[in-house]
């Protein structure tokens, strides 16, 4: 995957995620750009997970926790995106990973 253009990387996790039919495939395809150089695409594989979470309303807690949590503290100007990526992810799967992380971003942007 590191070798596609930056186009193809930012279109791919919102591809699987919302087209896949297998769920695993999609969620690790989506985490395994999380560790992409560029920010943009870091920011879109979270959203992508987040369209996992809403077609296929399936994720692995234990991989996408910790992912989604290293990214909310990493990303600055994308910082907007993984927090709507959580609270969709949080919504679809009954989930309440990083409530206060977000709250207290959120409370940071609004001053």
């Amino acid at each position: 995957m590191a070798s596609g253009s930056k186009e193809e990387r930012l279109l791919l996790p919102l591809r699987v995620g919302e087209h896949c039919h297998d769920w695993k495939k999609s969620q690790d395809i989506c985490l395994s750009l999380i560790d992409d150089d560029e920010e943009a695409v870091r920011a879109n594989a979270a959203l992508g997970l987040a369209y996992v979470a809403r077609t296929k309303g399936r994720l692995e807690k234990h991989q996408v926790k910790p992912a989604l949590l290293m990214l909310l503290k990493t990303s600055q100007e994308y910082r907007w995106r993984i927090i709507d990526a959580i609270e969709d992810i949080n919504m679809f799967l009954d989930w309440k990973i990083g409530q206060k992380a977000v709250e207290r971003f959120k409370n940071e942007s609004d001053q």
